[in-house]
């Protein structure tokens, strides 16, 4: 999936937030950014879906900050319990997607995420085609929508762009290996 649709999908935690403890809501849209965007910072610094994507420990950890948010909420516990939750979302909700491969929707990998505990690659669901793909933009609008609707501001214009960002890639994305090769 693209980075855009986890974003999206931290920010309805944030939109959570907002709606029961506005006074937090600003830092719980940043760690949802911030959540979105960090597991993908692997394509470019190791081995993608393996070195930053962590489902169980992002959300083991964020469950734990989560419980002392509970008891002693602040700005800082509340924005790092909302990346750390995203950042955990964002790592499972790849197994759904493709595999890791510049042209996935030739289904050539069998590798979707790593789970450290196990070991082990989970194989691609494909329920999203590949990152780019229509259906992937549809999912980035409607979990964008709340987040657009709650925020306003710099926050909204965010989540604006990153809808405008989403439709780029998913006219170019087809494109993109070819590109790549020249």
């Amino acid at each position: 999936m693209m980075v855009t649709t986890h974003v999206a999908a931290g920010l309805l935690l944030a939109v959570s937030v907002a709606t029961f403890a506005p006074d937090f809501a600003i830092p719980a849209a940043i760690g949802a950014i911030i959540g979105g965007i960090l597991p993908d910072i692997d394509f470019f610094i190791g081995a993608h879906r393996r070195t930053l994507h962590f489902p169980v420990y992002y959300t083991v950890a964020g469950g734990s900050v989560g419980l002392i948010t509970i008891m002693t909420p602040s700005s800082l516990t509340v924005g790092i319990t909302v990346g750390l939750l995203t950042a955990g979302i964002h790592s499972l909700s790849d197994w759904f997607g493709a595999g890791e491969e510049l042209r996935p929707w030739e289904r050539t990998s069998q590798r979707a995420v790593y789970i450290h505990p196990r070991q082990q690659w989970l194989r691609p669901q494909y329920v999203i085609r590949y990152d780019g793909a229509p259906e992937d933009l549809a999912l980035t609008f409607a979990l964008a929508v709340p987040a657009a609707l709650t925020f306003d501001g710099w926050l909204r214009a965010i989540v604006i762009i990153g809808i405008v960002i989403a439709g780029g890639y998913t006219i170019t994305r087809k494109y993109i290996p070819r590109w790549l090769e020249l």
